[in-house]
């Protein structure tokens, strides 16, 4: 196994399409989705409450941890449905909670079983990493890093507070070099 600490877009493509027809397909797909699109730490995504996805107004307030910055990011189509569809799951569950993500018992989805579903998908597409929740934090990073996002806007996005933390998202980032001698 490779000792490489993100996935890179693919493999989290790989991971979302993982849970296709499985029993909590809304669920995971919408928390994997959410986790890598927001970069949220896996305790963020747990505490997540309902009150913090305005599908109105087509927003996530993400509250960090770690006394990083919160900030308020726009919702995609993709993630839209991807939230209506577990919506629409979890009303049907009735659960007595304003978390947004609940586990089948209808409590608060634990940190332990956001690890094991992520384990789950792993095996069942094979990647070369073994995956784990932090990874689709970093893929965010970089994922943004590769589409020319530069290191304060990163920094911004993830809740960093130190900009140290951002800037290996950039520091390797072919893309970043590859715009400094066009024409």
């Amino acid at each position: 196994m490779s000792d490489r600490k993100h996935l890179v877009s693919a493999e989290v493509d790989k991971l979302i399409a993982a849970v296709k027809g499985t029993r909590y397909e809304a669920r995971d797909r919408c928390l994997l989705l959410l986790m890598f699109r927001h970069g949220l730490r896996v305790s963020e995504a747990c505490r997540l409450q309902l009150s913090q996805v305005d599908v109105e107004s087509r927003v996530l307030h993400v509250a960090r941890l770690k006394q990083g910055l919160s900030t308020t990011h726009p919702l995609r189509g993709d993630e839209l449905g991807a939230i209506k569809a577990w919506l629409a799951e979890r009303s049907r569950m009735n659960p007595d909670t304003e978390a947004f993500f609940v586990s089948e018992r209808r409590s608060p989805l634990s940190r332990k079983t956001a690890w094991l579903m992520i384990r789950t998908y792993d095996e069942r597409v094979g990647l070369p990493v073994d995956a784990h929740p932090h990874m689709l934090r970093r893929a965010c990073g970089f994922a943004l890093a590769d589409q020319g996002a530069d290191t304060r806007l990163i920094q911004d996005y993830l809740g960093h507070r130190n900009i140290q933390h951002t800037v290996r998202y950039t520091a390797t980032n072919p893309a970043r070099v590859e715009r400094l001698w066009r024409g």
